[in-house]
């Protein structure tokens, strides 16, 4: 009896833990992405490892504890650096192009691409969360491969950083963003 009692146990924990695992996370939806006015062009002062940087921003400050991110409805902006501009048969117009700002569950992500000779050469990230020490562990590790993956791919088709889901799908979003800003 005690072992029938054990065996129907187990059983049933086995199955409330596997229909309680997600496997998947559904991304954000496109009615959550805001966008919100540069901060300007990053500097190296704030540099995580990779090449992502930091630049502390108004709307970022205490986004990541709380959920939500302050932003307005005003349009990030693209420049190009340089005084002439190229289009390569790639289709992006060398500059610099920041992509909007992509609300995510943990706070703000957006991405900053300097293309030159119609290939993306440099990936900056000056919004991520970065409000608590588990936001900072987790996206120490999954921006360098984003970023990494981005100069390599050359487009947003990059894959997913195990771990870091909504930061990577707010990346992904931002990027696309930037790109299509490229191609303008």
């Amino acid at each position: 009896m005690k072992k029938i009692v054990y065996a129907l146990m187990a059983t049933v924990t086995g199955l409330v833990l596997l229909f309680s695992y997600r496997t998947s996370l559904v991304p954000e939806s496109a009615s959550a992405l805001a966008e919100t006015s540069s901060t300007g062009v990053t500097s190296g002062a704030n540099a995580a490892p990779g090449g992502a940087t930091v630049t502390p921003s108004p709307s970022a400050s205490g986004s990541a504890a709380s959920g939500s991110s302050g932003s307005s409805g005003s349009s990030g902006s693209s420049g190009s650096s340089g005084s002439t501009a190229q289009t390569s048969s790639s289709g992006l117009t060398d500059g610099t192009y920041t992509g909007q700002t992509a609300s995510t569950r943990f706070g703000p992500v957006q991405v900053q691409i300097t293309v030159s000779g119609g290939a993306i050469t440099d990936v900056q990230v000056p919004q991520y969360p970065s409000e608590n020490g588990r936001d900072q562990q987790i996206n120490s590790r999954a921006l360098p491969i984003l970023v990494k993956e981005t100069v390599q791919a050359q487009s947003a088709q990059v894959d997913m950083v195990s771990g870091a889901t909504y930061t990577s799908t707010g990346y992904r979003t931002s990027l696309q963003s930037a790109l299509d800003r490229a191609r303008a």
